[in-house]
């Protein structure tokens, strides 16, 4: 009884089975995943039909991305305060209604409005997604299944988004792009509200104002300026200000925390080895991995001569396979230990990352898509179970929301900063030709250097990460 107040208090209610927390986590996963990249593949249209120009086409993927990165933290820390089945709820309302809007837009404005607060919306329900999720499955073996499934739906929405898009962008209209996740929001809003069981943290907090503005500032400053570096290049002041200005908020942001009474984000948990480690390994990797889709759907589409449809049809194996690599990590974690199998999928990743880097501008579907993003995505699913699953054990109940946060914002923020690097190292080889031999070279040296930066993420979890999961 001692102790009420600081565990995690969870409702009187009967709780649900099991199974069905699980599919309404991973359901409002893939929606947040899914966005990210199901607009791709609409931008045109949307251009067309709205007349937006280029830097205005631009900012309807930034406006989303910037405030998704920036808010996350604050996303995280609101669901162990105020409830994570509120914060849920909250997010998920946020994201279908800006959906409605952006779907119905009539003008740029509005749509890159609409997307901003989709972005706001995903930064809310994305943390809660995990935290609920480990909450109603206790540490072992059966966690790590459920952060496998919630890993493998997360990765399948991304991977999907290209498919997605171009059924619904070819068979509808880019509007469907975005009003598609209204109907699929308001059955998950209905499920979530009906199953899920509250549950917060228990020890009367506040939320830390001036730590919550720093950091949410600070990660939207810099997720901005890494944004910049496609339109401006790295040298821009529009590009350096932002990045050097973010950083310096970040800074401010720990020395808040580190003199605060009741911080946002308590220092103390980065001191955790299984959090730093993994936080830090799947921002490694996620700098290399984000980018393969972007690379491969512009390889098929622009050297290939594959319609966008065809394109997202040329990477379902790709898609299958990190579903099949993130289901399989939980059957050898136990055997071989979590951070072993965590350096085999990001070796295996490698491998396929040098594979696809001998591209050729008349390469066979076979052995210049399909085989090297087998390995790529099955690499890449078989890492990411078990970094998840590292980077939420070991945490304080009370802390588990923005834990959980600290892994999404990670993964976010290398995946855009890899992106943006290995965008500029793709160009630069590229020369501004349009040829496919020039594009090919590129997007081929842009995968070599995913590769050997795989390679030195796989050394770093092998010195770094505990080799088994921390029981609490």
């Amino acid at each position: 009884m001692l102790r009420a107040a600081e565990d995690t208090r969870i409702s009187a209610r009967i709780a649900p089975p099991t199974w069905v927390v699980i599919a309404l986590a991973c359901a409002g996963q893939f929606l947040v995943v899914l966005d990210v990249s199901v607009v791709n593949v609409a931008l045109p249209s949307m251009r067309t039909d709205l007349g937006l120009s280029g830097p205005g086409l631009q900012w309807v993927v930034n406006a989303y991305s910037i405030a998704f990165a920036g808010f996350m933290l604050l996303g995280g820390r609101a669901g162990d305060l105020y409830g994570r089945k509120r914060m849920f709820l909250v997010g998920l309302a946020l994201f279908t209604l800006a959906s409605v809007g952006g779907g119905l837009a009539q003008e740029g404005t509005q749509l890159l409005l609409a997307r901003a607060a989709q972005g706001l919306g995903a930064a809310v329900l994305a943390p809660s997604t995990l935290t609920i999720l480990t909450s109603a499955v206790p540490e072992g073996a059966a966690r790590a299944r459920a952060i496998a499934t919630w890993t493998a739906v997360g990765a399948g929405g991304g991977a999907a988004g290209g498919l997605v898009g171009g059924l619904l962008v070819d068979g509808l209209s880019w509007r469907w792009v975005l009003l598609i996740n209204v109907p699929i929001g308001a059955v998950v809003l209905a499920g979530a509200a009906h199953w899920l069981v509250e549950s917060r943290a228990g020890d009367g907090r506040r939320l830390d104002l001036p730590g919550a503005l720093l950091v949410t500032a600070g990660l939207a400053t810099l997720a901005y300026g890494i944004v910049q570096t496609e339109a401006e290049g790295w040298t821009a002041a529009a590009t350096l200000v932002p990045l050097c200005a973010g950083a310096a908020l970040i800074g401010v942001f720990l020395v808040v925390e580190a003199r605060t009474t009741a911080p946002l984000m308590p220092l103390k948990l980065l001191r955790l080895r299984s959090v730093s480690s993994a936080n830090a390994a799947m921002f490694v990797s996620g700098s290399a991995m984000f980018c393969m889709w972007f690379f491969m759907t512009l390889y098929a589409q622009n050297v290939l001569g594959y319609s966008p449809l065809g394109a997202g049809l040329a990477l379902v194996p790709s898609s299958l396979a990190v579903v099949i690599g993130s289901k399989s990590a939980p059957r050898l974690m136990p055997v071989v230990g979590a951070r072993n199998v965590a350096v085999l999928g990001t070796l295996l990743a490698a491998a396929g990352f040098g594979w696809q880097s001998t591209m050729t501008a008349d390469g066979p579907y076979l052995t210049a898509i399909m085989l090297p993003g087998i390995l790529m995505m099955a690499g890449a699913g078989l890492a990411a179970t078990p970094l998840a699953a590292l980077a939420t054990s070991g945490a304080a109940p009370q802390d588990a929301g923005l834990v959980s946060g600290l892994v999404n914002t990670s993964r976010v923020m290398g995946g855009s900063l890899g992106l943006a690097i290995m965008f500029t190292i793709a160009a630069a080889r590229t020369g501004g030709s349009t040829s496919g031999e020039a594009l090919t070279a590129g997007y081929a040296l842009a995968f070599r250097v995913s590769g050997v930066l795989l390679l030195a993420g796989a050394v770093l979890m092998l010195v770094w990460l505990p080799r088994r999961i921390s029981r609490r």
